[in-house]
């Protein structure tokens, strides 16, 4: 009984010692917001998006001409000669594979410009973070997808998008 009384009275002290010690400081970050809405993010947005939307027409009616090329030469077949034929046909084929590859390295091209811009986000955000971290000490800040609920005053993410807009105001895309 002796033991027994010593156990509960050095768990009590443990328990309301550890509690009292304990003064962390948690934030709430939403990362695709401040990507989003940074005015760097919104106008890299926009530039890649108006340079796709700008491909894409071009496509389109690279496309649509080669397929109006395609159906000519199918209504020439009867009257051109077998030799004949195979060459035109080599040569729209010949068409179609370089427009497969500039559409291709297009895209390429433009997811590369997406993850650089991103990429500069990232670093610019990183020292923004770091320095608020140790001016508010805090002692975690997670990713608001990584948050089930929470107090809304937690939130830094409209903290962060105003220090970034400061930063960064825009992206070197080109």
């Amino acid at each position: 009984m002796k033991y027994f009384v010593k156990i509960i009275v050095v768990t009590f002290f443990l328990l309301t010692s550890t509690h009292v010690l304990s003064q962390e400081i948690i934030a709430v970050l939403d990362m695709k917001l401040v990507l989003n809405n940074s005015k760097a993010g919104k106008d890299a947005q926009e530039y890649l998006k108006k340079k796709f939307t700008t491909n894409q027409k071009k496509f389109i009616s690279e496309e649509n001409n080669l397929k109006k090329e395609e159906s000519d030469l199918l209504g020439k077949k009867a009257s051109l000669s077998k030799e004949e034929y195979k060459k035109q046909s080599e040569a729209l084929r010949d068409k179609v594979l370089k427009y497969q590859t500039e559409r291709r390295a297009s895209l390429d091209k433009i997811s590369k410009q997406r993850a650089d811009a991103r990429q500069q986000l990232l670093k610019k955000i990183n020292p923004i973070l770091s320095d608020y971290i140790n001016e508010n000490n805090l002692s975690l800040v997670i990713d608001k997808k990584d948050v089930l609920a929470g107090k809304s005053d937690l939130d830094i993410t409209n903290v962060i998008i105003e220090k970034l807009n400061k930063e960064l105001p825009s992206l070197n895309l080109k």
